[in-house]
């Protein structure tokens, strides 16, 4: 089994690249992440797994080992094939994979191309138990808009003054870029800046 390929980029692709090793040309197929760090004549480290069918021979590479176990983890799932393992190592990392099948993450784990309900729902029961030996922790969730307090208080402070929600959800999202800035603005720095973009609308 070809565990690790070291060599020169020779060419790219969107989800593959081909690494010269003294001389002998390997395809190997990727993410899109490590396919972006990657230049044409540059030096390429990929830790890989091969696949062995009757009519071909594929690798599949990744730029850290804990993204291979990951690849490896998912083709344990019955009818998760290459390609779509290929999909979710490109679309959640380890960690967040690790926590949407602890979680039952159904949602999470839709986001992948060509994974419905159905299917996640068939990887969180297959891997739930596997999970633990990609060696992560639970991360956790992303902070959604609506959970952000800011938010909240100046759509109320909006639809005080008249506002619709509409308007003020609007209003909330022209200055959200602002909310993100350091050091924190205040509430009421928040309000009087979605004031003055409703008043430029």
């Amino acid at each position: 089994m070809i565990a690790q390929v070291h060599g020169t980029v020779a060419a790219i692709g969107a989800t593959w690249v081909v690494v010269d090793v003294n001389g002998l040309g390997l395809r190997v197929a990727t993410t899109p992440a490590t396919v972006s760090a990657l230049r044409i004549g540059g030096d390429a480290l990929l830790h890989t797994v091969m696949i062995v069918r009757e009519d071909e021979m594929s690798l599949y590479g990744f730029a850290d080992r804990d993204e291979r176990e990951c690849f490896a983890l998912c083709l344990s799932a019955s009818g998760v094939g290459p390609k779509l393992a290929l999909a979710i190592v490109s679309v959640l990392s380890p960690a967040q994979l690790a926590a949407a099948v602890r979680a039952e993450d159904i949602g999470q784990l839709t986001q992948v191309p060509g994974i419905g309900p159905k299917g996640a729902r068939k990887i969180v029961l297959e891997l739930k138990d596997k999970v633990a030996a990609l060696g992560v922790q639970d991360v956790p969730a992303p902070q959604t808009p609506e959970a952000e307090p800011w938010r909240e208080q100046v759509r109320e402070g909006l639809e005080s003054l008249g506002w619709s929600s509409r308007d003020a959800e609007a209003a909330i999202e022209s200055v959200a870029e602002l909310a993100g800035s350091e050091p924190a603005p205040s509430v009421s720095v928040l309000m009087k800046a979605a004031l003055a973009s409703l008043a430029r609308a």
